[in-house]
């Protein structure tokens, strides 16, 4: 489903927040914070979470110069902890009205779709819009607990502790646009492994960007960039496998990237690379939106993945359905 947005919504405002282990991300110095404990001097993870969240929304208000949070007329946000708390608790704090959204790592771009389809539809003046995710929290929750030191295979990769959010509202010249996104299908290639989300996730993203760029009547060379969120470099490898496999030329495939492959760089301790929700909205809302504003990409598209498994559906031994959403953005 591509959705063509006729007045064009603009990202007025961006701000990414991240944790200690994030400083040794390649994407460091266009973070607008980075703090020095997990927990964000809360008592929980799930706190710290919460009180991420409620920072970067506050670098974005104060970025675009909003002084009352009254002004925001939506906040747009979830997280992968249960119910998503964290982000139930920072609406609670913001006190402006709330959609939460649970995409998994997808996450990041569909409540900015949403943003835009509420701007688009004269209903907002001021949304909020993003995801985030703190290591600690996710990663015991899906994974092995945090101090259960298990080994991880070749496949996994790191959740981020990180959020990414964005102002989105009418059209402004000056700041990027978002003209069109696709809504992604739910696709489950029968994968069982939570510890290779890349291979589980690759064929969701195959699937949106090839349907995006078929109904927009575009291919790979209309774009400065083809962004996914957290396929990580094995997962991103088996992308381009599918995108060769289908006629696109070696070429045009330089222009696909990931952000959860060059998240750490090549530091081996990652793995297979970065992970979270908070992975490609951090790099979004900070690294490609300051790459817009600067002229150096001119249209983008933005693909974020997410694997739509629980604790519970994987005990289950249920396989593991993906989806992924993605914006076109340009600069004019």
């Amino acid at each position: 489903m591509v959705i063509l947005f006729q007045s064009k919504p603009s990202i007025l405002a961006c701000g990414a927040v991240a944790g200690p282990v994030e400083k040794k991300s390649v994407f460091y110095s266009y973070f607008d914070s980075v703090v020095d404990d997990e927990r964000w001097n809360e008592k929980t993870n799930e706190q710290g979470h919460a009180k991420m969240i409620t920072e970067a929304c506050d670098i974005v208000m104060k970025k675009a110069n909003i002084n009352n949070k009254l002004d925001i007329d939506y906040f747009l946000s979830g997280d992968l902890v249960n119910q998503m708390t964290p982000s139930n608790f920072a609406a609670r704090e913001l006190g402006t009205p709330f959609i939460g959204l649970f995409s998994a790592c997808a996450t990041s771009i569909s409540s900015v779709i949403v943003a835009s389809l509420l701007t688009e539809l004269g209903a907002s003046k001021y949304s909020i819009a993003g995801a985030a995710s703190q290591h600690n929290a996710i990663e015991r929750q899906f994974r092995y607990p945090i101090d259960y030191g298990g080994q991880k295979p070749a496949t996994a990769q790191w959740t981020v502790t990180a959020a990414g959010y964005a102002l989105i509202g009418n059209h402004s010249k000056d700041n990027p646009s978002i003209v069109a996104a696709t809504i992604g299908k739910v696709v489950d290639n029968g994968d069982t492994n939570p510890f290779h989300m890349g291979g589980a996730m690759a064929p969701a993203a195959f699937d949106t960007i090839k349907s995006h760029l078929e109904k927009r009547n575009q291919q790979f060379s209309d774009y400065d960039l083809i962004m996914t969120g957290d396929l990580g470099k094995i997962g991103l490898n088996i992308l381009k496998a599918m995108f060769t496999e289908s006629g696109v030329k070696q070429e045009d495939l330089q222009l696909l990237r990931d952000a959860g492959a060059e998240y750490y760089g090549e530091d081996e301790a990652f793995l297979a690379g970065a992970s979270g929700a908070g992975c490609s909205a951090s790099v979004y809302y900070s690294y490609i939106f300051q790459q817009l504003k600067d002229g150096r990409y001119k249209r983008v598209l933005l693909c974020a993945t997410g694997s739509l498994l629980s604790p519970l559906s994987f005990q289950q031994g249920e396989s593991i359905p993906c989806t992924a959403h993605a914006i076109e953005i340009t600069m004019e």
